[in-house]
Formats: C-alpha cells, sequence, structure tokens
C-alpha cells in the first residue's frame, strides 16, 4: 500500500509518532524518524535500518528542519509524505493566568514547525506522483478546551493552516490533511488530567474534565493505532482524492 512512498514522520521517538513511523513501514514505506529526543532511535531499531533513518530534527529551527529533509532524501533519493506530528502540551492554566512566552512556545512547535516541514520538504512532494501532507491537528482546534487556550489556539491554527496548504499545493497534485485525535491513550492525557484537577486549589479556575457524556462513544479514550491507521490511508494511494479535510478520530467528540 506504501511501497513507494518516503515518509518524514515528526515527533517520532514516541507515541503516536513513533506508531506512525511503524505503521507506515508495515506497509512498506521508508521513514524518517525525526524528533529532538533520543527516542528516534529506539524507533529506528524497532523498524529496521533498512527502512528507517533517524533525523535529530528541532522544528523550530529552520535551518535543522531544512537539514533533516535534505538528509532524508539523500538517503532514500524522495520524499513523498510529512506527517507533522511534532508538538507540545503547553500550559494547563486558565487563559488570565498563561505567560505569553509559553503562549508563543506553543505555536512556534505545533503551528510554525509544521509550516517549516512543508516548506522545505515541498520541491519533493511536488515532484512526487503522490505527495501528500497530514498535520495531527486535534479535538481542541473545534471545541472548547477549558484551561488549554495555547494548545486550542494551535490546534485550530493548523487546521487553518492545512486547508490553506491544500489549495496551495493542490495545483501539484498534493494532498493536504489534518488528523484530529481525541484524548489518545498515553502518559500526556494522564499528565493533563491531572493539571487540570489541580486548579482546583487556584482561585478562580474551574477543573475542567472529560467523560463519556462528551462523547458519541461510552470508551472514548483513542489507540495510538486508530490514529495511525488514519494518517497511513490519507497518505496512501485511495485517498488521492481526499483534501483539506480535517478527518476526526475522537469517538465522536466533534460533531462538525
Amino acid at each position: 500500500m506504501l511501497s513507494n512512498v518516503t515518509a518524514f514522520v515528526t515527533g517520532a521517538s514516541g507515541g503516536i509518532g513513533r506508531e506512525i513511523a511503524e505503521t507506515f513501514a508495515d506497509r512498506g514505506a521508508n521513514v524518517a524518524v525525526a524528533a529532538r529526543s533520543d527516542g528516534i532511535y529506539e524507533t529506528v531499531d524497532a523498524i529496521g535500518e533498512e527502512q528507517a533513518l533517524a533525523v535529530e530534527c528541532d522544528v523550530t529551527e529552520e535551518d535543522s528542519v531544512e537539514a533533516a529533509i535534505e538528509a532524508t532524501v539523500e538517503r532514500f533519493g524522495s520524499l513523498d509524505c510529512v506527517v507533522n506530528n511534532a508538538g507540545v502540551a503547553g500550559p494547563v492554566e486558565p487563559f488570565d493566568r498563561v505567560d505569553s512566552e509559553d503562549f508563543l512556545d506553543v505555536q512556534a512547535v505545533n503551528v510554525a514547525g509544521a509550516l517549516s516541514c512543508v516548506k522545505h520538504a515541498a520541491p519533493h512532494l511536488r515532484d512526487s506522483e503522490q505527495g501528500s501532507v497530514v498535520n495531527i491537528a486535534s479535538i481542541g482546534g473545534k471545541r472548547p478546551y477549558p484551561n488549554r487556550s495555547p494548545y486550542a489556539a494551535s490546534k485550530m491554527g493548523l487546521v487553518g493552516l492545512t486547508r490553506t496548504l491544500a489549495y496551495e499545493l493542490g495545483r501539484d497534485d498534493v494532498t493536504v490533511n489534518s488528523v484530529l485525535p481525541g484524548p489518545v491513550e498515553g502518559d500526556r492525557i494522564e499528565e493533563v488530567v491531572a493539571k487540570q484537577a489541580e486548579l482546583a486549589t487556584v482561585e478562580n479556575a474551574e477543573p475542567a474534565s472529560i467523560g463519556p457524556d462528551d462523547f458519541a462513544l461510552p470508551d472514548f479514550y483513542i489507540p495510538k493505532s486508530d490514529v495511525a491507521e488514519q494518517v497511513a490511508y490519507l497518505a496512501g494511494p485511495n485517498a488521492r482524492k481526499v483534501t483539506a479535510q480535517e478527518i476526526a478520530v475522537d469517538a465522536g467528540g466533534t460533531w462538525y
């Protein structure tokens, strides 16, 4: 299904990113595993060096992104898909307690980092016969996320970036979509839930919680594999007419 694809996956040192990289490799793709942390080497070990390349990359540094893209093309000879998964959760605070620098730091990774990756990959994507970009957004970009204003703003920004890039790259037959996960199983959601609970001791702060009433399905925690499967579909041959879309993998947590 992806045997002719070379993918560049950011934030692939663990979590969703590692799951995406392994899923692509299982379907025959070559994968550049990009992140700031040493976990990328564990991901490559899990996949095998014949199909995977570890590239240290900080998406907030454009020179780092450019070098990582170049290393990918040098190793595999092409680049067909960019998966912008690198992201930070940001502060869990009421909006009036959020430091402006912390707010901008979240945008730098979650939005500007994605733009930088597509910018430097674009010449190669345009040359590909099935160029694609998949941005990992969140249901936080479509519904209220109390005490998560920097994160929610960044994910809505990523949705807007997705739609715009789809039109700018569409003339060259490059598809651009975003996947919106709900609460994905793992350490990150547990940390966020714990931080929300801590706000009970903060004056004028109201902790937010998630539960079955917020979702259509009672079992609303999302397996990483469900997200990875959707990303692989969007990068594959059966999604060539799917572009400029936000596809939620969220147990019915968003309704538009």
